[in-house]
């Protein structure tokens, strides 16, 4: 398995045919304090959070309604959900790592059910 450090980087996401559909900022939360910590108490989010491991989530005491991608070992997409605040997210027994946004912006991005994408450069 695929394991980060806390901090930043850029979420690559890939075309069925290899090429680049988005390049991302990301912010990477690998540590558990970073992970429980996560998007509570911010008003907004410039690109996208990775939590890892996790395979669920939830959106208790958060602001703003978020995109939810649920990534398996080989980063492949398997599921997207937006959720509004106060909810608490179904575990996904496969999922091994999450990938959050601001509401909208996965669509926008090209990220859905089988994406593939890539973490680069984490410093």
């Amino acid at each position: 398995m695929v394991r980060w450090r806390d901090g930043h980087g850029e979420l690559v996401v890939l075309r069925p045919d290899g090429g680049v559909s988005a390049r991302v900022p990301l912010e990477v939360a690998a540590s558990y304090r970073a992970r429980t910590r996560g998007l509570l108490g911010r008003d907004a989010l410039e690109g996208a959070l990775l939590l890892s491991p996790a395979n669920s989530i939830h959106t208790f005491r958060m602001r703003m309604p978020i995109d939810v991608a649920y990534l398996d070992r080989r980063l492949r997409v398997l599921a997207v959900r937006t959720m509004p605040p106060g909810r608490l997210g179904r575990p996904r027994v496969r999922a091994r790592h999450v990938v959050e946004a601001e509401a909208g912006a996965m669509a926008g991005w090209g990220i859905g059910v089988g994406t593939v994408v890539e973490v680069r450069a984490v410093r």
